[in-house]
C-alpha cells in the first residue's frame, strides 16, 4: 500500500512514517506526563495527544489510495484501447470478407 514511483511517493512514504512516529512520541510522552496524576486521565489525555498524528496519518494513506486508483485506472485505459482498437480490426476484416 505504498507509492513505488516519483519523488513525491518517496515524500509521502517518509512523511507517513514521520506521522506515525508522531502519534507514538505523543502518547507515550503525554501518558508518561500524566499518569502521576490519574491513570485515566493519562490515558485520555494521551488519545487527544495522538489525534493530530492519527488525522495526517489518514490524510497520507487518503493520498496513496488516490495515486493507486489513478494507476490502476489508466492500467484499465489501456486495456480498453487494446480491446477497442482489436475490436475494430476484426469488424473491419469481417467487413471486408463479406464483400
Amino acid at each position: 500500500m505504498r507509492i513505488k514511483r516519483s519523488k513525491l511517493g518517496s515524500l509521502i512514504n517518509f512523511l507517513l512514517g514521520a506521522s506515525w512516529a508522531l502519534v507514538l512520541i505523543s502518547v507515550i510522552f503525554t501518558f508518561l506526563s500524566y499518569v502521576q496524576l490519574n491513570i485515566i486521565d493519562a490515558i485520555f489525555m494521551s488519545f487527544f495527544a495522538g489525534l493530530p498524528g492519527i488525522l495526517l496519518v489518514v490524510l497520507f494513506e487518503y493520498i496513496i489510495i488516490g495515486e493507486e486508483k489513478l494507476d490502476e485506472m489508466k492500467k484499465q485505459t489501456q486495456l480498453l484501447q487494446e480491446l477497442l482498437a482489436h475490436t475494430k480490426k476484426e469488424s473491419q476484416d469481417t467487413i471486408s470478407e463479406t464483400l
